[in-house]
């Protein structure tokens, strides 16, 4: 229903709000409220107030009332993100060789015959990034629309990711010791093979393309370091906003938080801790109420994310904030987390840090061993950009000097572009995705058997 301003507007409105300016309601019509719709919310709040309904029953009916005062994709999940958008989608469970049960999001092109491309996000995120820039600037819509079968990762942990095959004793609530003792280590060694083997099973292809953002290649650097033999099951790889060694982290955010690094994994293990920043329905509310366009908060919501990745508003549509804070933070463990704080403080690409004594059972030395990036035979391109503070370009230009198949490195022409808008800055289909489209179809022409 429109609602209408000005003086018609009082015979459709309920009573209580018969006395807003008519500046106000054209507020809450450009924001979508449907204040009828908001007078049976309250007549059902008050209604759950005097009965002895469950806490559930009650999150449940403040969550639709919520949901009237917010944009409907703050609530979907990616599959019906894909599908609000027009475009087929496919849901799978893939399940790890220890155990872990991932989802995975498919925008099928059955008839494709080009080799399929995956996608994988970073720490934090999940296959949304990939599609919720919308149909004209999210890379999977666009990658579709060039013929390819794409399918988007959700690493374990995450909010499409959080079951295992021993649901009695693995579960991401009640065993969170067990559950959430993983670090990018696992997500490399065990995740992304697993997803691999499943999409080339499905597709009945020998190899694919792999495009990953942030921890998407910190995992794709593991897998090739300790499991060599799925370099013959990636044709090529594209690197966006690549981690691996990382000495010119510029966030203060990241540089205290590796500081603390260890007294703050010892402090979660204490109280029982594990998880980090799960996506849950309060920081959905808050995002839209705090961070929606106009708010006078809005700019406090971009400044902390900025504080972490780099700065550059204007790459940031201020519209789509809101959303994109109900879809991320999508949850991570303490342990990883922990992971990438060791790497900042060592300054090097390599395995979870024990301590000495324990180092020595795991690796039979007092300390981790390295990654071996020599083992890392697939054809890789390098996206970068100046103004990352998280991959700056000096760990960028180290990594690529260590890789030995290099396909090139491409800096990001705007100086600005900072660690995010490799997925929803404005501008990143002209400044990033069309280099990635090009390297991805001479490679996709190639003969597989080929390097």
């Amino acid at each position: 229903m429109v609602l209408m301003s000005g003086v018609h507007a009082s015979l459709a409105l309920p009573a209580w709000a018969r006395d807003f300016a008519p500046s106000d309601l054209d507020t809450l019509n450009e924001l979508g409220v449907n204040l009828t719709d908001v007078e049976k919310d309250l007549k059902d709040l008050k209604s759950l107030r005097d009965t002895k309904d469950s806490s559930a029953e009650r999150r449940n009916l403040i969550a639709s009332a919520a949901r009237r005062f917010m944009d409907p994709a703050a609530f979907m999940t990616t599959p019906e993100l894909i599908a609000r958008d027009g475009y087929p989608v496919e849901v799978h469970k893939v399940e790890t060789d220890d155990g872990y049960i991932l989802e995975v999001h498919r925008l099928p092109n059955h008839a494709s015959k080009k080799p399929p491309v995956y996608l994988q996000h970073g720490i934090l995120c999940s296959s949304s990034d990939w599609v919720i820039a919308g149909p004209e600037k999210g890379l999977a819509y666009i990658l579709h629309r060039l013929g390819y079968d794409v399918w988007m990762g959700n690493f374990r942990g995450n909010r499409y990711s959080r079951a295992h095959r021993d649901h009695d004793n693995m579960h991401p609530d009640r065993n969170v010791r067990q559950f959430w003792d993983f670090s990018f280590h696992e997500k490399g060694v065990y995740d992304v093979p697993a997803t691999i083997d499943h999409i080339l099973q499905e597709t009945a292809h020998q190899d694919l393309l792999y495009v990953g953002h942030s921890m998407g290649t910190t995992a794709f650097f593991v897998m090739l370091s300790e499991r060599p033999a799925y370099n013959t099951k990636v044709r090529a790889m594209s690197a966006l906003a690549p981690v691996s060694v990382m000495t010119q982290v510029q966030s203060p955010l990241l540089r205290v938080a590796a500081l603390l690094s260890a007294p703050l994994s010892a402090a979660a293990n204490l109280v029982g801790i594990r998880e980090f920043l799960p996506n849950n329905l309060l920081f959905t509310l808050v995002g839209q109420v705090l961070c929606k366009e106009k708010a006078i908060t809005q700019s406090l919501c971009y400044n902390i994310m900025f504080l972490c990745t780099g700065f550059n508003s204007p790459q940031l549509n201020l519209t789509l904030l809101p959303t994109l804070l109900a879809h991320m933070p999508a949850g991570a463990s303490v342990k990883t987390l922990t992971h990438f704080g060791q790497l900042i403080r060592s300054k090097t690409f390599r395995r979870y840090d024990y301590g000495m004594v324990r180092n020595m059972w795991h690796y039979g030395s007092v300390h981790p061993p390295a990654y071996n990036l020599n083992n890392v035979r697939v054809p890789v391109s390098l996206h970068y950009s100046d103004n990352d503070w998280v991959a700056g370009p000096a760990d960028v230009h180290n990594l690529y000097n260590m890789l030995p198949n290099r396909m090139g490195r491409f800096r990001v022409k705007l100086p600005e572009f900072n660690h995010v808008d490799f997925l929803w800055g404005v501008d990143a289909p002209s400044l990033v995705y069309d280099t990635v489209t090009e390297i991805l179809e001479s490679q996709a022409a190639r003969n597989p058997g080929r390097r």
